[in-house]
């Protein structure tokens, strides 16, 4: 029960969260809300709600199969690379104010903390079935296929289509270094999912 709740709290909380910045921004701004789904972080949390339905309507049905755990385990993984990449990347670089500009908002406070906790939890202890390594490199592709992305955009798009550098990868002209660093930090991120799977 405790699992479907959370599930159905994933599930709702992302679309609501959309519908709310459209309301506020939408109507003055429509390019401002398309701007949005360049961010990991929205993406991970539509992946994360979006794979949290799945696997809703798969509890409710009486049985979970493989594959959709798998697309859960790689939702949450998504949401937890966002989440950590918050804390220990993004946070320090903000300096002392990081929680005003990262968790001041109903919505901030959603996608960058209190959704990926409740993928974890559900994930990690309600839907713990014991994971092989195989299974954990799945937690890999979020950010091996949004990676490029990123750094097509940032780098070698037309300029009028390029984006603004706001993960901060690229300073220094460091992208490489940033990017394996983000990817061996996933990798490490999904051993610990792993080992929580397996306890």
């Amino acid at each position: 029960m405790i699992d479907v709740i959370l599930n159905l709290a994933i599930v709702l909380a992302t679309p609501l969260l959309l519908i709310r910045f459209w309301r506020r921004t939408g109507r003055q701004d429509r390019e401002k809300f398309r701007a949005a789904f360049r961010f990991f972080t929205v993406l991970s949390n539509i992946l994360c709600s979006v794979t949290a339905l799945i696997m809703l309507v798969a509890l409710l049905a009486g049985a979970v199969p493989e594959w959709v755990w798998i697309l859960k385990y790689i939702g949450t993984a998504a949401v937890t690379v966002t989440m950590l990449t918050v804390f220990l990347f993004l946070a320090p670089s903000v300096g002392k104010d990081w929680y005003g500009i990262l968790l001041k908002d109903l919505g901030d406070m959603f996608m960058h903390l209190l959704t990926p906790l409740m993928a974890l939890v559900s994930f990690c202890v309600f839907e713990r079935r014991g994971m092989t390594f195989p299974q954990c490199l799945f937690g890999l592709l979020p950010v091996a296929l949004y990676g490029p992305v990123y750094l097509y955009h940032i780098l070698y798009a037309p300029e009028g289509k390029r984006w603004k550098d706001f993960y901060g990868f690229n300073r220094g002209g460091k992208w490489p270094a940033a990017m394996t660093g983000m990817l061996i930090g996933t990798f490490l991120m999904c051993l610990g999912i792993m080992a929580l799977q397996n306890l």
